[in-house]
């Protein structure tokens, strides 16, 4: 797959002209790493967007920093406007390709289990990434997971399940014990009824189960005559 590349530019102003970048349809952004000098950079909004949706924080793209040589980078972070989720900061780390770095890989579910398609169990995924270590040029995009397997369920996927690809080694201790996924089968009409009882006896004491009783004017002067 070719490789993404990403031109930017430096970055001269800082503090209250970023604000102003922002309104250009730019955002500022820093580039940093082992033996590089942080660098600060400006980023087109909607390019960094379109890059990040393909590349996400574990796919090595190149930062062409004004027209010069390019650089192999990581996203290693983004920071997010929590009113529109648009990205208003970025972080690149430029990696050495003959040094080993670690990072989470997400995980891919594919396939479908028939314990949830046919006997309406419900799929529990207990991880979404996990952490590696490799190589940048062996660092996967994702790594799957087939959950056809899961037929019944008395069966498990563990992270000793996994395949990994050849270079890369995970950063877990006892893979064997950690779960990955599993299926949970429906709860039945009983267990559904003692759940609901359950949390009966939680409710505080003296709160009502009945609907409470609406004044209106028309009512007004029943209740004054009880």
């Amino acid at each position: 797959m070719e490789k993404l590349t990403l031109a930017v530019t430096t970055r001269t102003e800082r503090g209250k002209k970023n604000a102003q970048l922002r309104a250009e349809g730019k955002i500022p952004a820093t580039a940093y790493g082992h033996d590089h000098v942080a660098q600060s950079l400006v980023v087109d909004s909607r390019v960094i967007e379109r890059i990040y949706d393909q590349a996400g924080g574990n796919k090595i793209i190149e930062l062409k920093v004004d027209g010069t040589k390019a650089e192999n980078v990581l996203i290693q972070d983004v920071q997010r406007n929590p009113l529109n989720d648009a990205i208003i900061h970025a972080d690149f780390y430029v990696v050495n390709m003959n040094e080993v770095l670690t990072a989470e890989v997400p995980l891919h579910f594919v396939g479908e289990s028939t314990a949830v398609y046919q006997d309406e169990g419900v799929l529990l995924k207990n991880l979404e990434a996990i952490e590696v270590e490799c190589l940048p040029g062996d660092l996967p995009e994702s790594i799957e997971v087939d959950i056809s397997v899961l037929d019944d369920f008395e069966k498990t996927i563990t992270v000793a399940d996994l395949k990994i690809p050849a270079g890369v080694k995970l950063l877990v201790e006892e893979p064997e014990t950690i779960l990955v996924v599993r299926v949970e089968p429906p709860r039945s009409d009983a267990e559904m009824a003692e759940l609901d009882e359950e949390l009966k006896d939680e409710l505080p004491e003296g709160v009502a189960e009945e609907l409470p009783i609406v004044v209106s004017e028309e009512n007004e002067g029943d209740k004054d005559r009880k």
